[in-house]
C-alpha cells in the first residue's frame, strides 16, 4: 500500500509494479464481479497491461483471483476474493470503454471501439445516470462534426477533387484492412494495432501506390496546378498528421514502420527537386508528434471507482414488472395457456421484488433463493386459487406455478462455465457449474415443498390448439419480451436489451419450430445458441464496419446470454426434482438427463460459433 500511495499521482506509466498491478487487477475484479467468465477476466486484463508493459499470469475462480504481474525488473502477486457474485452487463460494456480510454491516454490505439473518441466521452462522463444513451448522443454529435467537417472541405476545382476521391479511395481500404483485423479478435492482433503495426493488405498498398501515381501526375501539368495540388498536398498531410496525434494511432509513415512500409510498397517516395521543392518538404519527413499526457494512478482508480459504484439502472419495481413480463412470456413458450402466464405474472413479480429488495441487505444468495421461490411459487397459486372463485377452470393449472421460479435461473454462470470449460479452464468452469447446481437446488427445493403444502400436481400444460402461424407469430413476440426481461435482471441498458431481444426472438422462435417439426430439443437447442452466438458476432462486426452506429458496439457475452437463456429447460429440472422428492427415481432420471442433455448444448452452440468466428478460440495456442 505504501508504494500505490508513493505513486498515487505519478503518471501510470512511470509508476511502480505494485501500482500498475493494482489497477490490473482491480479491472479483471470489477469484471468478474459483473458475471463474465475467466477467459473474458484474463483478456480484460492483458488489455490493461500491455500498454504499461506489464506481464500478467492470473488464476481466475468464481469469486477469487490469483495475479502475478512483472515489468520485467519487479514482480509482485495479488489475491483478491468476492465475497459473492452476480450479473452486471452495464459494466461488463463500461470496462470495454474504459480498456480503450486507458490504451489511448496511454499512446496505443483502441482495441475495441473503432472511435476512440466514444469511448474517451463516456469515460469521462460516468457520473451520467443513463451512460448508454450519452454515448449515443455523444456519437450523434461526432457523426454531425464530422458531416460538417467534411462539408466545410468540398471543393469544385475539378484536380482537387480528383485528389480527394483518391485520398478516400486510399482511406477506405486502410480502414478495411483495421476492421478486418479487429474481427479476428486474437491478442495478438490487437498488440499489433495498438503499437500501430496493423496487417497491411494487398488493396491497401495498390491503393496507395495509385494515389502517389496520380499525384506525379498532377505535377506534371502546368505551373498553377502543380501549385494547387502541393499546396493541397500539404494541407492533407498535416491534417492527416494531427488526426492520428488526436486519436492516439501511429501513422506508419515515419520511423522504423515508415521504412517497413517503404520497402513493402517497392519503392521509396522522395520529394521531388526542382522549383516547386519547396512545396514537398514534408514528403519522407517525421511528422511532429506531441507526447501523450497519459493518465495517473489516481485517474485510472477515480474512473474505477464511479464504474464500481453505479448504482443499478432500474429500481426494485421495475426489475419485477420485467421478472414478471419474462417469466410470463417463458410459460407461453412452454405451452402455458392464459391462466397460467397470469399466475406466473403475479408470482414471478413478487419474487424478483423481494429478491432486489434482500440482495440490498447483502443477505446469503441461497436463503434469498429459497424465500422469494417459495412466495413466488405461492403467490402464482394464491392468484389462480382466487380466479378459480369467479371460473373453476382456473383451479387445475397446477404447473403454473413452475413458470413464477423461472426468474432465479443463473443463465450467466451456466454458460459461463462452460465457455471456460471450452477454453480448457475446469477450475473455473467446475466452480461455475457447481454454483448453478446450488441454484437449481435450492430453488427446486422450495418449489417442491410448496407442492406439497398446498397439495399441486404439475403434469404439464394442455396444448392451445393455435393455428401454426398464428403461434409462430406469438412465439416470436413472447421471445422477444422473454429476453427483454431477463436482459433487464442481468442491469443492460435499454439499448442492450432490445438488441438481445431481437437475437432472441428469432433463435428461440426457431428452436421451437423446428423442433414440432421432429428436430430432438437437444439439437434444436444447439442450433439455437450456435445461430444466436453468429447473430451476435454479425452485429458487433456491422458496429465495426461502420454500418451500424457506433454507440451500439456491444460484448458479445451481453447479447448471447440473455439470449439464450430462455432456452435453459427449467421445466425440466424442477420436474426432475419434484419427482425425486416423491422416490420416484426412474422418471427423475429420466427429466434430470433431458434436463443436462439440453443444458450442454447451451455453451457448445455459442463455442462452435465462437471457434468459426474468432481466431484466438479457433486455435490453441
Amino acid at each position: 500500500m505504501e508504494d500505490i500511495s508513493r505513486d498515487w499521482d505519478k503518471p501510470i506509466v512511470d509508476a511502480g509494479i505494485a501500482a500498475k498491478a493494482s489497477v490490473i487487477v482491480r479491472v479483471g475484479t470489477l469484471d468478474l464481479g459483473a458475471g463474465t467468465g475467466s477467459f473474458r477476466v484474463r483478456e480484460m486484463m492483458h488489455r490493461i497491461a500491455y500498454p504499461l508493459g506489464v506481464h500478467v499470469r492470473a488464476d481466475v475462480n468464481l469469486t477469487d483471483i490469483e495475479a502475478t504481474c512483472t515489468d520485467g525488473r519487479n514482480r509482485i502477486t495479488e489475491v483478491i476474493d468476492l465475497p459473492t457474485t452476480g450479473v452486471n452487463t452495464e459494466r461488463i460494456w463500461l470496462l470495454e470503454h474504459f480498456a480503450d480510454w486507458f490504451a489511448v491516454n496511454l499512446g496505443k490505439s483502441s482495441m475495441y471501439h473503432v472511435q476512440s473518441k466514444l469511448s474517451e466521452g463516456v469515460v469521462q462522463h460516468l457520473e451520467e445516470r443513463d451512460a448508454s444513451q450519452y454515448s449515443a448522443d455523444l456519437a450523434k454529435r461526432l457523426r454531425e462534426e464530422l458531416r460538417a467537417e467534411q462539408g466545410g472541405e468540398a471543393s469544385e476545382d475539378p484536380v482537387v477533387e480528383a485528389m480527394e476521391l483518391a485520398e478516400r479511395v486510399a482511406s477506405e481500404s486502410r480502414e478495411a484492412a483495421a476492421v478486418r483485423s479487429l474481427d479476428d479478435d486474437s491478442e495478438e492482433t490487437h498488440r499489433l494495432l495498438a503499437d500501430g503495426l496493423p496487417v497491411v493488405s494487398v488493396e491497401q498498398k495498390a491503393s496507395e501506390e495509385e494515389t502517389y501515381d496520380q499525384e506525379e501526375v498532377f505535377a506534371g501539368d502546368s505551373d498553377a496546378v502543380r501549385d494547387r495540388v502541393a499546396a493541397r498536398l500539404a494541407e492533407r498531410d498535416e491534417r492527416q498528421s494531427r488526426h492520428f496525434d488526436d486519436e492516439g494511432y501511429v501513422a506508419g509513415v515515419n520511423g522504423v514502420n515508415g521504412r517497413n512500409d517503404a520497402h513493402r510498397s517497392g519503392r521509396m517516395h522522395q520529394p521531388p527537386k526542382g522549383e516547386y521543392a519547396e512545396h514537398f518538404d514534408h514528403v519522407g519527413a517525421e511528422p511532429r508528434r506531441e507526447r501523450h499526457k497519459g493518465i495517473t494512478v489516481r485517474q485510472a482508480h477515480e474512473r474505477l471507482d464511479l464504474i464500481e459504484r453505479r448504482k443499478p439502472l432500474y429500481a426494485p419495481w421495475f426489475s419485477g414488472l420485467a421478472s414478471a413480463i419474462a417469466c410470463a412470456s417463458f410459460v407461453f413458450l412452454l405451452g402455458g395457456g392464459p391462466y397460467d402466464m397470469v399466475g406466473a405474472f403475479v408470482g414471478a413479480g413478487l419474487g424478483q421484488w423481494m429478491r432486489r429488495r434482500l440482495f440490498a441487505h447483502h443477505l446469503n444468495q441461497f436463503f434469498v433463493t429459497f424465500v422469494c421461490v417459495a412466495a413466488a411459487a405461492l403467490a402464482c397459486t394464491g392468484t389462480l386459487r382466487l380466479v378459480g372463485l369467479f371460473d373453476p377452470v382456473a383451479l387445475s393449472h397446477d404447473t403454473a406455478y413452475i413458470g413464477a421460479m423461472l426468474f432465479v435461473i443463473p443463465g450467466f454462470p451456466l454458460i459461463t462455465g462452460g465457455l471456460d470449460m471450452a477454453k480448457i479452464d475446469f477450475p473455473s468452469g467446475i466452480q461455475r457449474i457447481t454454483y448453478v447446481m446450488c441454484i437449481i437446488l435450492m430453488a427446486t427445493l422450495a418449489g417442491w415443498m410448496v407442492a406439497v403444502i398446498v397439495h399441486l400436481n404439475p403434469e404439464g400444460f394442455e396444448p392451445l390448439g393455435l393455428n401454426p402461424w398464428i403461434n409462430a407469430c406469438l412465439r416470436f413476440v413472447f421471445a422477444f419480451l422473454g429476453v427483454w426481461g431477463f436482459s433487464v435482471l442481468f442491469n443492460s441498458p435499454q439499448r442492450m436489451c432490445l438488441v438481445a431481444a431481437v437475437i432472441g426472438a428469432i433463435t428461440d422462435t426457431l428452436r421451437l419450430e423446428i423442433t414440432d417439426a421432429g428436430v430432438p430439443a437437444e439439437a434444436a437447442t444447439f442450433v439455437g445458441a450456435f445461430l444466436a452466438g453468429i447473430l451476435a458476432f454479425a452485429w458487433r462486426s456491422s458496429v465495426r464496419h461502420g454500418w451500424l452506429p457506433p454507440h451500439l458496439g456491444y460484448p458479445r457475452i451481453c447479447l448471447t446470454v440473455p439470449s439464450i437463456v430462455i432456452m435453459v429447460p427449467g421445466m425440466y429440472m424442477y420436474r426432475a426434482m419434484f419427482y425425486l422428492g416423491g422416490f420416484d427415481t426412474i422418471n427423475a432420471l429420466d427429466w434430470a438427463f433431458r434436463a443436462f442433455m439440453v443444458i450442454v448444448c447451451l455453451p457448445i452452440g455459442l463455442a462452435m460459433a465462437r471457434v468459426l468466428t474468432d481466431k484466438s478460440w479457433r486455435y490453441d495456442v
